[in-house]
């Protein structure tokens, strides 16, 4: 009994794991992707893809704050529900004795303004209309309304920081900056789905060649043991081949440990799930082209972000000095308020005859004695900015030096990729020829096995110059934002991101 119902639940496992494999089977898609798909599905679904987009929407926001300070804005204030009720100390004016009355009242304000910003002096200019409400319940009962139904209020500072004119100079350039880092993340999803794609690659080679090799090395032990019977090989080179079909097979179990954990990783960065197999194609070399390190300088300073980068550090020390000068210096600040007011028990009477009102006024600070902190701050500023200029020089000769050895770089691989060609099917050949003397007995185990591990060494090569003349070929892509295959400057439509 115990036994039979042993055997079902053995059948029941046997049957779900049948369904469950059977249902991952039909639903695996397949897709034969070459280097250019894959980067171009990298491109459009990748998380880093989403990543470098939601990177320049909040750059894009930015801007558009920047840009909203500068036009009218229309703002209303209330304060509302203002109740109060103490003892306030009042002194008679004529005795002098002082008394504490009782005060006892709720205050009430709206105001709606116009307010508008100007970039050129640093000062605000607004239109206001107010209305206030006083009730008072004691010491004694009263209602009391304020109108200001139109002010025309001015607020300048002189001889100060002016904000406004450092962030017309900064903001422009932060977002051309954006724009330019935008389309160099999108490079380097080049770069990267490139050296995944090839990571995959070489795993599937090597998983190829593993089993090519095993196929081939069992046909060898095969052909030496009957050639053992007849002693024309010793049995330390049969054993030698022995022990190289389990390293074959070894190399088999590797080979599917590493394909399967690359394709984990390209299918992860293209942004598909487990059932969808990718079959990857060798991809070609590139056109045979020598680029002009000159050329791919003025393009890199003109194109990239690293420049205006640098524009911008030197800016930020720029601002830091100008702050720091006028917040030691003299500051003073110019206020007119021109317009009407009016007051009244009921509210139609705030609107009646009403008073003109101007207010004028100019505040000054100087500090006098600061022991030094005004100007300490002026010449840590001034340091900072002597370091941004020194490290700005430093940065802009280091980034010459990348982009020359990158043209370099570049400019040889074509040579290396035609030579591990050439080198790859001359190896496959001396194979092939090695075999089939090893099957007539004319040359030993060693010879096979050293034919066998340069061709295997030829492919593994050809396929690194290959990845590695990619790589180059996407890493001048980014620095210069130029494509020297098509001959066309990379860019992209900014509204369409800022649409979706």
């Amino acid at each position: 009994m115990v036994r039979i119902a042993f055997l079902t639940l053995l059948t029941i496992i046997s049957v779900n794991g049948f369904s469950q494999e059977q249902n991952l089977r039909l639903n695996e898609h397949r897709l034969r992707m070459t280097l250019e798909e894959a980067i171009s599905t990298a491109r459009e679904q990748s998380p880093a893809a989403m990543i470098a987009k939601y990177n320049f929407l909040a750059g894009y926001w930015r801007y558009r704050t920047y840009k909203a300070k500068f036009l009218p804005s229309l703002n209303l204030n209330a304060s509302l529900g203002n109740y109060s009720r103490y003892l306030a100390k009042l002194q008679d004016a004529e005795t002098g004795k002082f008394n504490y009355v009782e005060n006892n009242n709720m205050s009430n304000s709206l105001s709606l303004s116009v307010d508008q910003n100007i970039g050129l002096t640093g000062g605000t200019l607004s239109l206001t209309s107010s209305l206030n409400r006083l009730d008072q319940f004691a010491p004694y009962d009263n209602l009391t309304y304020n109108s200001a139904p139109v002010s025309l209020v001015y607020s300048q500072p002189i001889n100060g920081y002016n904000s406004f004119r450092w962030e017309k100079m900064i903001e422009p350039k932060q977002y051309e900056r954006i724009q330019k880092v935008y389309l160099e993340s999108m490079e380097s999803i080049n770069i990267e789905a490139a050296e995944r794609f090839f990571s995959v690659l070489s795993a599937q080679k090597n998983l190829e060649m593993a089993e090519k090799n095993y196929a081939a090395t069992q046909l060898s032990v095969s052909i030496a043991e009957k050639r053992y019977e007849i002693g024309s090989i010793t049995n330390n080179e049969l054993l030698q081949l022995k022990m190289s079909l389990y390293n074959a097979q070894l190399e088999i179990n590797d080979g599917k440990m590493n394909f399967e954990s690359e394709m984990l990783k390209l299918r992860s960065y293209l942004g598909y799930n487990e059932s969808v197999i990718i079959e990857l194609i060798m991809p070609e070399m590139g056109p045979e082209i020598q680029l002009d390190y000159s050329d791919v300088l003025d393009r890199a300073l003109r194109n990239s972000s690293a420049n205006l980068s640098n524009e911008l550090d030197m800016l930020a020390a720029r601002q830091e000095v100008a702050e720091a000068k006028s917040n030691a210096g003299l500051k003073a600040n110019l206020f007119a308020q021109f317009g009407v007011n009016q007051k009244g028990e009921k509210l139609a009477d705030t609107y009646r005859n009403p008073m003109d009102q101007e207010i004028v006024g100019l505040s000054l600070s100087l500090p006098i004695l600061d022991w030094g902190l005004g100007r300490g701050k002026i010449k840590l500023a001034k340091s900072r900015e002597e370091i941004a200029k020194t490290q700005i020089e430093q940065t802009e000769s280091e980034y010459r030096q990348e982009i020359l050895i990158k043209v370099m770089q570049f400019n040889n691989q074509n040579m290396q990729c035609s030579i591990s060609a050439r080198n790859d099917s001359i190896a496959k050949l001396r194979y092939d020829i090695t075999m089939e003397r090893f099957k007539n007995g004319s040359i030993s185990v060693t010879e096979l096995n050293t034919a066998q591990t340069e061709k295997d060494n030829a492919v593994k090569r050809y396929i690194s110059d290959l990845n590695n003349y990619w790589k180059y070929f996407y890493s001048i892509r980014k620095i210069s934002l130029y494509d020297y295959f098509n001959k066309k400057e990379i860019a992209t439509d900014f509204n369409l991101l800022t649409e979706n």
